[in-house]
């Protein structure tokens, strides 16, 4: 079985299960405890919190350990806009993209409804891109908080962050930053080190931490209002007892992945455009979503007219390989992919959609070739 659905989720890395161990027996204590079992769990709290702050390049006060990237998500969105209101600024405007993660999108039509916050999307190019201009002229004194993906989950397009972050600091507005497909792929503390990214979320998962694990990095200058109320935990943006082991988790996998990085993106890279090139090649209806350049390493996308994705998928597993019609948040539904659609796609094309996202082991030597031959193999199945 060749599993090709790691932007959904990746499978635990034997390292980081040793990382946590201690953490899920012996060294149990609660992190609040005032003891000598719980001043060992906070001692390997505080050391996770430093190695992610070191990866996002930003201090270990500004992380906030969440239970994965949505919460992160919901938090960045919710609480940057809710702290703006609550300080009655002025400023109730919302800045993001049609083509952002659920997570994203709901939180701001949640904004929207409940609290008459003003939602601003702008548009993207046909290849996922957002233009700094467009930013520019959406920025009101209102403004309360732009949020744009580092990478999009479902094509793989890879966003102009430093443009963007520009833009966004020349009026003083927090821009948060989506970067739980782009972790592990692309240098995130080329983030943190940007002054005019404010806050920055990541998942565990797709890193090869367990599910239910993630974080966001927001400086310390932003007003945040948390979302969960209790004891003060995470410096009382985040209230709850911390998962220990899930923090000492995300750290490892990061730390790995970071050092691996480079190496990976060069093997995965060859591999994923061998791949690309040999379908466009091999299945005349096949077209390419997102940028042919500007994308994550690992991600091929691709629309194939006159079929059905899902059954294109059901076609691909009876010959071994796993792979999604975007996001997996969605999966299931009957609605085509929003992203797409943002993209100018019809909605007939954006039903016929697959998408392949590679893992940091590199495939065989002709993995690719054979994987383009069960690729035609399947679509033919379908549209014959």
């Amino acid at each position: 079985m060749l599993y090709l659905d790691h932007a959904a989720t990746s499978p635990v890395r034997p390292e980081v299960l040793e990382a946590m161990r201690p953490y899920l027996t012996d060294v149990f204590g609660n992190p609040s405890s005032h003891h000598t079992a719980g001043g060992a769990a906070a001692q390997a709290l505080e050391r996770a919190r430093t190695a992610v702050a070191t990866a996002l390049g930003m201090r270990p006060g500004d992380v906030i350990f969440t239970s994965g990237g949505t919460e992160a998500n919901n938090l960045a969105v919710k609480g940057v806009v809710l702290a703006a209101l609550h300080a009655d600024s002025g400023r109730r405007q919302l800045i993001t993209t049609p083509i952002e993660h659920e997570s994203v999108l709901e939180s701001a039509r949640y904004l929207e409804r409940f609290h008459d916050v003003q939602l601003t999307r702008l548009p993207v190019s046909q290849t996922g891109e957002v233009l700094a201009g467009d930013l520019a002229a959406a920025l009101r004194p209102q403004t309360a908080l732009v949020s744009i993906a580092h990478a999009n989950n479902e094509i793989g397009t890879v966003q102009d962050i430093g443009a963007l972050a520009a833009v966004a600091a020349a009026e003083r507005v927090p821009l948060h930053v989506d970067a739980v497909q782009s972790a592990g792929w692309l240098d995130l503390r080329e983030l943190g080190r940007n002054a005019g990214v404010s806050a920055v979320s990541i998942a565990g998962h797709k890193l090869g931490a367990p599910k239910g694990t993630g974080a966001l990095a927001v400086r310390s200058r932003v007003p945040l209002e948390p979302l969960l109320h209790g004891g003060g935990q995470e410096r009382g943006r985040r209230s709850g007892t911390e998962n220990v082991a899930g923090a000492v988790a995300l750290a490892t996998a990061l730390a790995l992945s970071e050092a691996e990085r480079e190496r990976a993106i060069v093997a995965v890279a060859h591999t994923a455009r061998e791949f690309a090139k040999g379908v466009l090649d091999a299945v005349p209806q096949a077209r390419l979503s997102g940028h042919p350049t500007h994308r994550l390493p690992g991600t091929v996308a691709f629309t194939f007219a006159g079929t059905s994705g899902e059954a294109v998928l059901l076609e691909l597993e009876r010959r071994g390989v796993i792979s999604s019609s975007g996001s997996a948040c969605a999966a299931g539904s009957d609605e085509p992919s929003h992203v797409l659609l943002a993209c100018g796609v019809t909605p007939e094309v954006a039903q016929t959609a697959v998408r392949f996202t590679f893992g940091r082991v590199p495939l065989p030597a002709g993995a690719a070739a054979q994987l383009v031959a069960l690729v035609a193999e399947s679509v033919a199945a379908v549209a014959g």
